[in-house]
């Protein structure tokens, strides 16, 4: 598959839609290669540059797509040629990954979410997906690097002999844990998904999908978790915006 990839913001990311990741996974099974599919939005990018772990975990990532409208409009504001359906979130593409993993037999494995939650999660997605081999494990547990609770999950997990992992940790959490531990995850694709599972399960209330298409999923999530999410939505992205200016006055 033609690579389409741009630097900007100091990162670089790759114009991906649902459908041509969908072919990445597929092809990272193939051909029995482990890849590691990141994403960046305006959250990531602010941890990034001020995160020596998050670039070493960025450097190791195979693709990085774009998970946010404003990366979108500001790729476009440098003259790259974005398109929307470039921005690819987990509330999204989590159903045409399932979809892909029922009709291909790919094995799922989520590692995520409250503990009972990734377990609604999953019974959702068999009810709507026959057949659809998926396992999950929780992430509250002691993320240390060897720790008895990650050893042991990372023991599942291999028993379980997935072709896709996802991780729903949240940033940078799943990012570090990630990182860790890549010489003893034994799987093809590796996912970076936050709150993939919790939106299947509810847990999270779902931004309406024209808000998604508009770039305003964070006023969604501001609005229902403030206390949370005020310095990422409210704060950090002032800092991505000195960033774009210093581009566009230098470059």
């Amino acid at each position: 598959m033609k690579r389409s990839r741009y630097a900007f913001l100091g990162v670089e990311v790759d114009a991906l839609t649902i459908p041509e990741l969908n072919l990445l996974i597929a092809e990272s099974i193939r051909k029995n290669k482990q890849w590691i599919i990141a994403n960046h939005n305006l959250h990531s990018l602010y941890i990034y540059h001020h995160d020596a772990k998050m670039r070493n975990f960025y450097a190791k990532a195979d693709y990085t797509h774009i998970d946010g409208m404003p990366l979108v409009f500001l790729g476009k504001l440098r003259g790259f040629p974005l398109k929307r359906e470039q921005r690819v979130t987990y509330a999204d593409w989590v159903w045409f990954l399932m979809g892909e993993a029922q009709q291909k037999g790919w094995r799922i494995f989520y590692l995520g979410s409250k503990p009972g939650v990734a377990e609604k999660g999953a019974r959702i997605l068999r009810e709507q997906f026959a057949g659809l081999q998926i396992s999950v494990a929780h992430g509250y547990i002691n993320l240390q690097k060897d720790s008895s609770e990650t050893l042991a999950t990372l023991d599942k997990i291999n028993a379980y002999q997935p072709h896709v992992l996802m991780v729903g940790m949240g940033m940078p959490r799943q990012e570090y844990w990630i990182l860790d531990n890549l010489d003893q995850i034994q799987t093809n694709a590796i996912l970076t998904s936050g709150a993939c599972i919790d939106y299947v399960a509810g847990a999270v209330p779902t931004p309406p999908r024209w808000m998604g298409e508009l770039g305003l999923e964070w006023l969604y999530r501001l609005l229902s978790e403030p206390k949370r999410l005020w310095k990422r939505y409210l704060l950090e992205p002032w800092f991505v915006a000195k960033l774009f200016l210093w581009e566009m006055l230098n470059t």
